[in-house]
């Protein structure tokens, strides 16, 4: 009698611990019904996920390959302005080499016609008008321009400096006379002209 117990509470508890079981089992299979009752095939899921694993590692390798090229986009625009920076620096401090190389041989003929003892007008005038060209050259060769406008032409405010007004038979604020030559280094404004210009009528 009491092995019949036994033997039927033993057979309960099998039945009850069955469910408990395989519990994970039918929780897989609701899952997978479910989702074959809502159209999508079985292993979809998992390749979705595998699908994204994949994008989000080639995102991250884009990811990491732009970042390396902008940090070697970052030291080429470093070197590049520290180069120029040191070219302006070099420019700066040699900006008068060209110059000073056209003026050493208009100094050379100047001590040379200092040396000589006796002169004839004839001899300074010569030296001079020698040196004149040296000089004139040297300017040209440093793009230092002259301002000598032409009496009549229209006075010009960003080249000539009128310090009088005179009368004159010319169109009113034009160039009468010269009283003093400008000059330009290149497009750029050394010294204005001075000039006197034609007053109105």
């Amino acid at each position: 009698m009491q092995d019949q117990e036994n033997q039927e509470l033993s057979q309960q508890g099998s039945g009850a611990a069955q469910p408990g079981a395989n519990g994970a089992d039918a929780a897989t299979a609701a899952a997978a019904n479910e989702a074959a009752q809502a159209g999508v095939p079985p292993g979809a899921e998992t390749s979705a996920q595998s699908g994204l694993e994949a994008q989000l590692s080639a995102t991250e390798a884009k990811l990491a390959e732009m970042h390396d090229a902008f940090m070697r986009a970052k030291a080429d625009a470093e070197n590049i302005r520290r180069r120029a920076q040191e070219d302006v620096t070099k420019a700066h401090k040699f900006a008068i080499e060209s110059f000073a190389e056209a003026m050493v041989p208009v100094r050379d003929s100047l001590e040379m016609a200092l040396k000589v003892e006796t002169q004839t007008v004839e001899a300074i005038r010569e030296g001079v008008e020698m040196t004149l060209k040296q000089l004139t050259a040297a300017f040209e060769k440093n793009r230092l321009v002259e301002v000598m406008p032409a009496a009549g032409e229209k006075l010009d405010p960003n080249k000539h400096q009128a310090v009088a007004v005179v009368p004159s038979e010319q169109e009113a604020n034009t160039v009468v006379a010269v009283l003093q030559k400008g000059y330009m280094i290149a497009d750029r404004l050394l010294r204005p002209a001075i000039v006197t210009a034609a007053a109105p009528k």
